[in-house]
């Protein structure tokens, strides 16, 4: 088994100066994973905060520019990358590092959730059907999976059609997945937050994209959006390339759009930090020294990816 550990918290805690640290003191030993939802974009550089090509250098890195910025990333495919990058550092007796703030993921790798196919051509006639009587849906969904229809209000029209479109894409009850999210099973993973007062965590963004700015982002993201085959729909929903394009192709004031991927980053961390601090299981440490050792302590013990 992979010695394995998670490195959890909010957008500008610090998380990945952290694992850099620890993983770059183990002097190969450790290998961090990254679990970022807009880090496995290439030419995503700047505003996903991915290391630098000399810190790249120094420490192994995984799931870093994994798929191209006109493609679409899914948790099962992202969960699916994981599972090999785990397989293959402890392959190497080496232990596994897990950094960033992407919930959904963190919990699909770690809690090894079962995640429901994808069937696009089954969901495209499905939001037709919505467009035109989401109530029927819903009623169908009563009948075929009454434990996923009790989960989800009538009026939820995407994830009534999610949960449609794995019922008549699989043959299998939605709800069969799991008890879902809410849900916390035993401690597969041992995961560490960095906990940071909001306000420390709101200077450190401002000072943050300005540093982006300052060092290319708005060329990056022109790059970006006149590649001919262009953004994804998921690759173009992170914070900060977001909003600059907003100003790129619409021609909206910068200023603006500056001010508008800030509150963005704002609401991301609080979003993190609720996501994070649900989960019973994180170990919370306010001192980065502190989390430090924990880490250290971990991976250079028995800390193992619980079967």
């Amino acid at each position: 088994m992979t010695r394995a550990v998670a490195l959890v918290g909010a957008t500008a805690s610090g998380k990945s100066c952290l694992a850099h640290a620890v993983a770059r003191a183990a002097g190969g030993d450790v290998e961090v994973v990254s679990v970022d939802a807009m880090a496995v974009y290439r030419g995503m550089d700047l505003a996903t905060a991915k290391p630098t090509p000399a810190e790249r250098r120094e420490v192994s890195y995984h799931l870093l520019d994994v798929l191209e910025p006109d493609e679409e990333c899914t948790v099962a495919l992202f969960q699916g990358w994981a599972r090999a990058a785990a397989t293959a550092i402890g392959a190497r007796g080496h232990g596994a590092l897990y950094v960033g703030g992407t919930g959904l993921y963190h919990r699909a790798v770690l809690d090894d959730l079962a995640i429901p196919g994808v069937y696009p051509a089954v969901r495209a006639g499905l939001e037709a059907e919505a467009a035109r009587d989401l109530g029927a849906l819903h009623a169908e969904l009563a009948r075929v999976d009454p434990v996923a229809a009790a989960r989800i209000e009538p009026t939820n029209a995407r994830r009534v059609v999610r949960a449609l479109e794995v019922v008549r894409g699989s043959g299998r009850a939605f709800s069969s997945f799991g008890e879902g999210l809410a849900t916390y099973g035993p401690v597969r993973v041992v995961q560490v937050g960095l906990r940071v007062e909001l306000a420390e965590i709101d200077r450190r963004l401002e000072a943050r994209f300005a540093g982006w700015l300052e060092a290319g982002l708005l060329e990056e993201v022109a790059r970006l959006a006149a590649s001919p085959r262009g953004l994804s729909r998921t690759a173009r929903q992170a914070v900060g390339y977001r909003e600059l394009l907003a100003h790129l192709e619409r021609g909206e004031p910068l200023e603006a759009c500056v001010e508008r991927a800030l509150v963005a980053s704002r609401r991301l961390a609080r979003r993190q930090l609720a996501w994070f601090a649900r989960d019973p299981r994180v170990e919370w440490y306010e001192d980065p020294e502190r989390a430090l050792d924990r880490v250290e302590a971990l991976l250079g013990g028995s800390a193992t990816v619980r079967d």
